[in-house]
């Protein structure tokens, strides 16, 4: 999740953007176009992005945070005040209303 061009400064607010279902349109009719030998790849792409698109907003928003704290090395506790300081130097934009918000929601989902 990035920061939307031309906005500057924290920002209270995380959008989500979620594009499967195009990504899923375009594997499902590569698959109905597929030969035999294609077919079980196309079937386990297929199957993959039908269990990410079933994630909740928050789980999304959950796996995110994880990534971002591996990014800057942190190993400890997802619900310290440490995670969130280190989610807030992944993520200088971040507004601590933000960053506490998707704490929570990874604390929520557990890995």
């Amino acid at each position: 999740m990035k920061a939307i061009a031309g906005l500057t400064g924290k920002h209270d607010s995380v959008l989500l953007i979620r594009d499967a279902d195009l990504v899923m349109a375009a594997l499902r009719q590569a698959l109905a176009d597929a030969v035999p030998e294609e077919r079980p790849g196309l079937e386990r792409a297929v199957a993959l992005v039908e269990s990410t698109a079933a994630a909740t907003e928050t789980r999304v928003r959950a796996d995110w945070v994880r990534s971002r704290l591996s990014a800057v090395g942190f190993t400890g506790d997802i619900v310290s005040i440490a995670a969130l300081k280190a989610l807030r130097r992944a993520e200088p934009g971040l507004s601590l209303i933000a960053a506490v918000q998707l704490q929570k929601d990874a604390v929520a989902h557990p890995e």
